[in-house]
Order: structure tokens, then sequence, then C-alpha cells
């Protein structure tokens, strides 16, 4: 295998961002930046305006901290501040060793982010582990070939675990990856490691989005067994599918959490001058554990 700290995302999308980006400033004019104002702030407010015209889209990779340095002749550090001050408006957000994105703006105002099962844990005081239950090469059933957009018959990787909290059976569940991606998970300790960890860091594929769907159920004899519950509980199902760059699918994922040792809370709030028939925005998502003693 090839070593980890290739950047295999860009194999699968021939170079997509780096074309992409060229292209874009290829036909950009730069503007002389004027005395007597802050240089960083001229560069991010011509930033800002790239962003504005559309000439960047959402989860679009900005110029680098050298290329912007040399397109306005200033150093890396005057970059940086410009950078920082987007950052802080909301307008980009940044990955360590891949660069600066354009942010949806729209995540301000209504996207709640869902956490991953080792930071609820953490967060409620519980001490989390898994069990890798199933890891092997399957063919996988319609909806997984309409999320990760695979021809019928084409075999997918499946990962299942079951998800502990203080070794109690919390939720139970099951991954499906291409086979590009689930490869590069063959030799990690997947009892303790995340998915999106060691695909974002040991090779630099950034999970951009996710989609969820979430739904009550009843436990099927599989779901049962692992969960420890009777056949037909409800259980409390999350279906995930995250993206990396050019909406490309990582995965598609199914959580069932046992309804008697986990719930969720809502928080919305109403904002000031909000009409009646608007939406009110999520503030929080997030899971409450009950004491399962």
């Amino acid at each position: 295998m090839e070593s980890r700290n290739l950047g295999v995302n860009e194999q699968i999308s021939a170079t997509y961002l780096q074309e992409n980006l060229e292209a874009r400033l290829a036909i950009r004019t730069t503007p002389m930046l004027q005395s007597g104002r802050p240089r960083h702030e001229q560069i991010s407010d011509w930033l800002r305006e790239q962003i504005e015209k559309g000439l960047f889209h959402v989860d679009d990779q900005l110029p680098s901290e050298n290329q912007l340095g040399q397109q306005f002749d200033v150093s890396r550090i005057t970059v940086r501040r410009a950078l920082q001050t987007l950052e802080s408006d909301g307008l980009i957000y940044r990955r360590q060793g891949l660069g600066a994105f354009v942010k949806d703006a729209r995540l301000l105002q209504g996207m709640v982010k869902l956490t991953d099962f080792v930071e609820d844990m953490a967060q409620a005081g519980l001490e989390a582990s898994s069990r890798v239950v199933h890891f092997d090469h399957v063919e996988p059933p319609g909806f997984v070939q309409v999320a990760l957009n695979v021809e019928p018959h084409v075999r997918v990787c499946r990962l299942d675990r079951l998800r502990l909290g203080d070794n109690l059976p919390i939720a139970f569940d099951q991954t499906w990856l291409p086979v590009f991606y689930g490869q590069l998970l063959q030799g990690y300790d997947l009892e303790h490691e995340t998915i999106y960890r060691i695909l974002e860091e040991d090779y630099q594929v950034p999970v951009l989005r996710g989609r969820y769907r979430l739904d009550a159920v009843n436990a099927d004899e599989f779901v049962a067994e692992h969960l420890g519950v009777p056949v037909g509980r409800a259980v409390f199902l999350i279906e995930r599918l995250s993206m990396t760059t050019g909406d490309k699918p990582i995965y598609i994922q199914r959580r069932y959490y046992r309804t008697d040792r986990v719930t969720y809370e809502i928080e919305v709030a109403r904002k000031g001058g909000t009409s009646a028939g608007a939406g009110m925005p999520l503030r929080e998502f997030a899971p409450v554990f009950r004491n399962a003693g």
C-alpha cells in the first residue's frame, strides 16, 4: 500500500481542486492594493467579493497562502490575517494541511452539527468503545447502490460495529463504503479509530458534507441480537450519507440506537422579527443518554 501521507482523494478527482482553482485564478484581475489601509483588510474584502459574486462556490478551495502572497506581493502573515477575518465572519473554513474552503452561509442559520459517537460519549461522561462485528466486501442493497452511485452487482465494503458506553450496548452501526475508501481502512484498529479521522488526517480526504435522515423502526432479528433487545423493539435510526469534494459519496451509514438508553433533545430559537410562516432554526440537536442501571 502507498504511504498513508498521500493525498489519495486527488487521485479520485483527477486533480479536481487544483485544475479548477487555477482556471478561476487565470480569469481574474488582481486589484492594486491601496496605501493608507491595512493590506490584509483589502485582501479579505477582495476574497469576500469573489465569494459573493459566485466565482467561488460552497466547498470550493481558495487559493493557497503562497498563491495569494504571490498574487498580491505580500507576506504569508498578511494573507493569514485576511483568511482569519473571513473565517471569523463565517465565510470560510480551514482544514489543517488542506487549505481554506468556502463555507455554506446557510449553516449559520439552520444547520446543526451531529457529533460522532466518541464525542457524544465523552460529553455524557461515558467511556466509548466498539466491537467490530463484520468487515468485508458485500453486494449492496438497493438503497446503498443509489446512495453510493455504484452499478448493480458492484461490491462494496460493509463495516458493522456495536457501539458501547461503559461497556453497555448503546447503538449498532452498519456502514457501506465504495471499495476504494474501504480498502484504506484495512489495518486500522476500527474498534477505537473513527472513519473521519483516518480519511481526513491520514489520507487528506476531506469530509465536507453530510445528509441525515431520522426514523423510528422496529429492530429486526439481526439488529435486535446485537443490541440485546427483543425482536420488534422500537429503535431510533439515524441514516447518514457523508460526501467529499465534488459531492462524491464516501459512505452511507445506518445507526440504530437503543431507545431505553438514548434520546435526542432539540432546541430551537425564534429570531426577532421571524414571521409566523418562517421556520425556526435549530440551535442544538444532541443525544441524551439515560441511566442504564
